[in-house]
């Protein structure tokens, strides 16, 4: 395995944590142009596979039919941290859609973020499927299944009808044959797939670029999904998470999945990356990324500048008193072509 050491976190000096892992990042031509470590290295999606998992429902009249508003149509894509926004929308697409919260199949969870997670606990609420972050994916996979007349039954299963469309899709996206795609369990109990880091990052190309899409039907049913993504980045995260922040810049798409994958790609600049911590490490996203996009000298540097934030190179104690630092350690690796054509 080819890794490259990615952050640093320094205490009084002393090493405290280090973060392996690698990037690949490639152009419109499906070129690699930027790497750290191994482009290769097969890397499963977790929740970054959502947006390539939800694109049936956009491929299908759903969102139109059931009168889903675009800030709904949008936790199709999602891990929501369930918000009391969130939860609002979510019961309100239970309503109409032909789908009963008892169908699907991930379990019953509290919301991820604390404060709604504690305010459940404190009125004595109990856990709920609608809860879970992948619930709004499980709603759009039940409801395709009623739309296309796929049984409802075992939807979450590697051979069901439904599972195969979103591999052939997959395939079609990441330029990887149906026969090399490796397929896993998910958190949620859905297939999860695992393809080389490069073929993520063309997969995120072309979900900022769907003119590379030579299928008219997905090319239209991608730039739909990712413009509500874009209109409505909380509904697919929640504030000062790194996926709200990126796509709140109308030229990202980006989306995170569990483990320390992250993927995102750049519509004017024609480029997609992903990224693998291998210790699995979702703290240190903001770091890597930020340091990516000014690698790139990525022009809007307001994002930059937000992703920032969200985790700052100073480490505070509980007093606010510095006490460290996170500092990345790589550089990306330039391809010779893209070298040659800055030197001209």
């Amino acid at each position: 395995m080819n890794y490259v050491t990615l952050v640093e976190e320094t205490r009084a000096g002393l090493v405290e944590n280090v973060h392996f892992g690698m990037i690949a990042g490639v152009n419109d031509q499906l070129d690699t142009v930027y790497h750290a470590g191994g482009q290769d290295h097969y890397t499963i999606y977790r929740s970054a596979a959502k947006p390539i998992q939800a694109l049936p429902v956009f491929l299908s009249n759903i969102v139109a039919k059931y009168g889903l508003t675009r800030e709904e149509a949008a936790l199709f894509t999602a891990s929501h941290r369930g918000e009391t926004y969130h939860v609002k929308a979510l019961e309100s697409m239970l309503s109409k859609l032909p789908v009963s919260e008892e169908e699907l199949f991930c379990p019953p969870s509290y919301p991820l973020n604390v404060k709604p997670r504690e305010e459940m606990l404190w009125n004595h609420k109990e856990k709920r499927r609608l809860y879970h972050n992948c619930s709004g994916k499980h709603m759009g996979f039940v409801t395709v299944c009623r739309e296309l007349g796929y049984p409802v039954e075992g939807y979450w299963e590697a051979d069901h009808p439904l599972q195969q469309q979103i591999l052939f899709i997959l395939s079609t996206l990441s330029e990887v044959p149906v026969s090399e795609i490796k397929i896993g369990t998910d958190g949620c109990g859905v297939p999860v797939f695992a393809i080389p880091l490069k073929n993520m990052a063309i997969t995120y190309l072309k979900l900022a670029c769907p003119d590379i899409i030579k299928d008219p039907l997905l090319q239209k049913a991608v730039k739909e999904m990712t413009s509500v993504m874009n209109e409505h980045p909380m509904m697919v995260a929640s504030e000062k998470f790194i996926c709200s922040v990126l796509l709140q810049d109308s030229n990202v798409v980006a989306k995170g999945g569990a483990q320390g994958v992250y993927c995102f790609g750049l519509k004017k600049e024609r480029l997609g990356f992903a990224l693998k911590v291998l210790n699995g490490s979702e703290e240190v996203w903001p770091n890597i990324v930020a340091s990516i996009l000014e690698e790139i000298n990525y022009d809007n540097k307001e994002t930059i500048a937000r992703i920032r934030e969200l985790r700052p190179s100073i480490v505070r104690n509980d007093a606010g008193v510095e006490a460290g630092a996170v500092k990345e350690t790589f550089s990306l690796i330039k391809s010779q072509e893209m070298t040659e054509k800055r030197a001209l």
